[in-house]
């Protein structure tokens, strides 16, 4: 065992800070590092030591892992915990630092490296018996080949970059005459994006749902899933609104998710905290998408219904200690739901709106929790994520929940800038949120900036709260997401809502 006593957080804003937060209650020393735009950061303020690592741009301070590393020798670092971004799934990181004799609270370089690259995790998973979408099984760049597997496959199909994330490289192909097309472009983006020009194809699903599940192991092979996180709503490829449960996942399909995930795990010899996605169908079929090697944004949500700090956890794990829980000590206690409050115009397209927040007060109160890096008066640099905060709230029940997020929704005063927290309310609000009858198209086919400037009346609001209510009720008792009454078969989970 490896008792951490100073850790450094090679991260900024809102996760440093929440990492830090756990290690100070641990009573772990913690350091920052920094760039010159975030010289007056909160992470900056709230860490014990804190260094400089170079002017704004990542690539010239939070991407310098040689400089970390060197600071941590300096100031006698027993580990780093990466967050999430920035160097949290490099391998090449992850091994220097092992390397250099400091611990790195996250799994392995070589599980990292496999579940980098999803042509490699798919390896991985396949001898396992994971169900997995219809595609290539490695990657393809041999154009006309490639227009034969896509036939075999069936339009429409995704080309996807092997190396991608947050939607680079990749291409939706409806049909045989815009594949050439699709196939150079998804090739050229995925060299750009990631100096990879490796894609493979696979079966596009028309109405995906995207549920993850989190898993954490330890080094002794002992592996747990902290059930499921529904991650639907998006948009540019990129979650907003995340919550767990999912509103539509059973018992039944929650135990094979999960186990399922704990398989793809013990594929890599994973240990630390990870997720590993899904993509499931209107028929709630699910398939392995990838894995994420790092704690997720949207880590808070499991956090609210399983009473489990991950941060805490990751840190006993990356100290040695075997997990101080078997996956029958855990269960589901109510509902949580977080909105990513981005500093993004909702009505031009989410474009990014950087400026001074004039006003920034946070809602409080039982079951509210705010995530952030910022302070009223402080600018939203122009060089990082334009997120501002991560906005959660936990209740007895979805419904609950839901009414709960409205209201902290309004409590939210964000002056200076535009944020999403005007669209966010629209899909807390929209009849297919809280029916559950929704999927990763809901931007596409329910908004438009025009929406977000109705104004209800009263008894418009009545009524909608009225049919909330009664939606929720049908969904709890009659949404049958899996049964066996058809011989096993999966039964169209939208057929249900009587």
């Amino acid at each position: 065992m490896s008792k951490i006593k100073k850790l450094l957080v090679a991260n900024r804003g809102e996760i440093a800070l929440r990492i830090m937060k756990t290690a100070k209650q641990m009573g772990i020393t913690t350091v920052a590092v920094y760039s010159e735009a975030d010289r007056n950061s909160l992470h900056v303020k709230f860490a014990d030591e804190a260094v400089l690592l170079g002017p704004p741009p990542s690539n010239q301070s939070y991407l310098l892992s040689d400089k970390i590393i060197d600071a941590c020798k300096k100031l006698q670092v027993d580990a780093i915990h990466p967050g999430y971004g920035f160097l949290s799934e490099n391998a090449g990181f992850a091994k220097k630092v092992s390397d250099a004799g400091i611990i790195f609270v996250g799994p392995s370089p070589e599980a990292i490296e496999v579940m980098g690259s999803k042509l490699a995790a798919k390896n991985a998973v396949s001898k396992y018996g994971i169900p997995m979408v219809p595609g290539t099984d490695e990657a393809i760049t041999d154009i006309p080949a490639a227009k034969v597997k896509a036939l075999e496959i069936g339009y429409p199909i995704l080309i996807k970059a092997s190396a991608g994330g947050g939607g680079k490289g990749m291409r939706i192909v409806a049909s045989e005459e815009e594949f050439e097309e699709q196939m150079q472009r998804a090739i050229s983006e995925a060299e750009s994006a990631f100096g990879d020009g490796a894609v493979f194809i696979e079966k596009y699903i028309t109405s995906p749902r995207h549920i993850e599940i989190q898993v954490i192991g330890d080094q002794q092979g002992n592996v747990v899933y902290l059930f499921e996180r529904e991650c639907s709503v998006q948009r540019r490829h990129q979650k907003v609104i995340e919550e767990a449960p999912s509103a539509v996942v059973s018992p039944e399909m929650r135990k094979a998710m999960g186990e399922a995930a704990v398989k793809v795990a013990k594929a890599c010899d994973y240990y630390g905290a990870g997720t590993v996605e899904f993509i499931v169908d209107e028929k709630l079929n699910f398939y392995f998408l990838e894995m994420n090697t790092r704690l997720q944004v949207e880590h808070p949500v499991t956090e609210m219904i399983t009473g489990k700090d991950l941060v805490k956890e990751q840190i006993h794990v990356a100290e040695g200690h075997s997990l101080p829980f078997s996956q029958d000590d855990l269960s589901i206690n109510g509902h949580s739901i977080e909105v990513r409050v981005y500093a993004e115009d909702p009505r031009n397209n989410f474009l990014p709106d950087i400026g001074n927040l004039k006003t920034y007060i946070r809602p409080q109160g039982p079951g509210i929790r705010v995530d952030d890096g910022f302070e009223q008066g402080m600018d939203i640099p122009i060089y990082y994520d334009p997120m501002i905060s991560k906005l959660i709230v936990h209740d007895e029940n979805r419904e609950k929940a839901i009414q709960k997020m409205v209201s902290a929704i309004d409590d939210y005063q964000i002056t200076g800038i535009e944020t999403t927290l005007s669209f966010c309310r629209f899909v807390l609000e929209h009849e297919a949120f809280i029916s559950g009858d929704f999927d990763t198209k809901f931007v596409e086919k329910y908004f438009s900036p025009e929406k977000l400037d109705i104004k209800w009346t009263e008894e418009e609001m009545e009524l909608l709260a009225g049919l909330a209510v009664e939606m929720y009720e049908r969904s709890k008792n009659q949404l049958i997401p899996i049964g066996n009454e058809n011989g096993g078969k999966r039964t169209n989970w939208k057929n249900r809502l009587i």
